[in-house]
């Protein structure tokens, strides 16, 4: 039973994607600006081959999250991915927790291209920053700056508000474009790359390694857009399930090709100097300063790709908790044209519209803040696959990760123990501790959250019913709270 059930409007998410609109949205999810402006620090950080590995470490602990998603979603193929997930086992206040978790990342990823957009602009047109505003940790915001955010969230809301098929086609065309760019990367890189320029392949200590790790969660963060749009997509469900894994594979692919194209185009201390490392690289590797400001429209096509995967996951998760009765039902309701889910849509692309007016020290903590929320819900989510494997042996998986053996269970708990360590190192005293910034705003996000989370009816069992549950509870509260009023 829906929120739109509950109040008498006709129910249903369109279903128009296809094989390669799904495997572009969450490819293109995590493929958004990182690898543009984080490349130089990764290999200050910690050496072209110590990024690389990295990555590598990075992209294995995703894909072993990214298992236990694409179970998951073969067996429950509906909106909201770890909103259903954690609600069939382990009820509906972990529910809660696991779905604002994912959806605090998305949010966060979601400001954060809407802050990159801009500086990225300003790259091309270096002199488009006009009308001073104010000053936010050393950053000078210009209102002509801010704008180019703001009305780019505006562009991007309205297509999602049309419809998935529409922010599909946008996103498989910009995910091509991409694509183009990666092979004129490797290209470069054979004709004008030095193998000299890659030194220092590691650095010393476990420090940089460390520091590069820790963004992982934020690179990677979009193979779950997949189940999120599971209910808008016209395949079968164990295919939905192998998208989840393939897309891991593929950003693990591009991400180390970057690192590599770019260490080898100029020695590392010129990349540590430069303002957007990957793009003074790319120039480098044609000798060309046209060819800096092509790697950026790349760049913007990856903030495109990141941006338009995310707000129309984190949609659907607001969607889905307010069709359970966890948030007002005002974040339920469709689009009574394109059936998509406007007022939820219209709220984390208004977030977005903010997000420009903070400067460009904005970029990094958003990074920060959004990482431990996302390694939350994986952790959740980790679990959850443990749980219903030993509770529901019988269940309906179109795809048994690890086949009929104990190899499943294995690699649950090898998700729960990846995902509990990648999170300890946020922690301070770690060597990848985060500042207070991002602190305070993850402490926000939750502290919102916390306004909700106790209004969740208590003790529901977790079940393949428990969503109903839910609702019926919230519902009969409402009611009493009417007749009382």
């Amino acid at each position: 039973m829906a929120v739109e059930q509950a109040e008498g409007n006709s129910p249903g998410l369109v279903k128009s994607l296809g094989n390669l609109d799904a495997l572009a949205l969450g490819f293109g999810a995590m493929i958004g600006f990182g690898w543009v402006v984080l490349t130089g620090g990764w290999l200050d950080n910690a050496g072209t081959m110590g990024a690389v590995l990295a990555m590598v470490v990075g992209g294995g602990i995703m894909a072993v999250v990214g298992l236990t998603y694409a179970e998951l979603t073969a067996a429950m193929p509906k909106a909201g991915g770890e909103h259903n997930f954690i609600l069939r086992a382990l009820g509906a206040r972990p529910s809660f927790i696991g779905s604002w978790a994912i959806t605090g990342g998305y949010v966060t990823i979601v400001a954060f291209e809407a802050v990159a957009l801009p500086r990225t602009v300003e790259y091309i047109f270096p002199g488009m920053s006009r009308i001073p505003l104010w000053t936010i940790a050393g950053f000078e915001v210009n209102l002509t700056w801010a704008l180019v955010g703001v009305l780019s969230a505006i562009i991007i809301t309205w297509i999602n508000i049309r419809g998935v098929k529409q922010a599909g086609v946008l996103q498989t065309f910009v995910v091509l474009f991409l694509v183009a760019i990666g092979l004129l990367m490797i290209a470069g890189a054979f004709a004008g790359g030095e193998a000299k320029n890659m030194e220092p392949f590691f650095t010393p200590g476990t420090s940089g390694f460390f520091a590069v790790l820790v963004a992982v969660p934020f690179l990677f963060i979009g193979f779950d857009v997949i189940p999120q749009s599971a209910e808008e997509v016209k395949i079968p469900a164990k295919q939905i399930g192998k998208l989840v894994v393939l897309s891991v594979i593929l950003a693990t692919v591009w991400y180390v090709m970057v690192v590599l194209t770019t260490s080898s185009a100029m020695p590392a201390a010129q990349l540590a100097g430069a303002d957007i490392a990957t793009a003074d690289a790319f120039g480098a590797l044609f000798g060309s300063d046209l060819m800096a400001k092509v790697l950026i429209a790349g760049g913007i096509a990856g903030i495109l790709t990141s941006w338009n995967s995310l707000l129309l996951g984190a949609s659907r998760l607001v969607y889905s908790l307010a069709r359970s009765g966890m948030l007002p039902s005002w974040f339920g309701k469709l689009h009574p044209k394109y059936r998509t889910p406007a007022n939820a849509l219209v709220f984390i692309g208004g977030i977005s519209m903010l997000a420009p007016f903070f400067g460009a020290e904005m970029l990094g903590w958003l990074v920060d803040s959004g990482a431990p929320s996302i390694i939350v819900a994986y952790f959740l989510v980790s679990v959850t696959f443990l749980v219903l494997r030993k509770r529901e042996p019988k269940m309906d998986r179109p795809l048994r990760v690890g086949g009929t053996g104990n190899a499943g269970a294995v690699i649950g708990w090898i998700s729960v123990l990846l995902t509990a360590a990648l999170f300890s190192l946020y922690m301070p005293g770690m060597p990848a501790s985060l500042s207070w910034e991002p602190w305070a705003i993850f402490a926000i996000w939750w502290a919102l959250g916390a306004i909700y989370f106790f209004k969740v009816p208590a003790g529901i069992k977790p079940g393949e019913d428990a969503e109903e549950k839910v609702l019926e509870a919230v519902m009969r509260r409402r009611s009493k709270g009417a007749r009382n009023a």
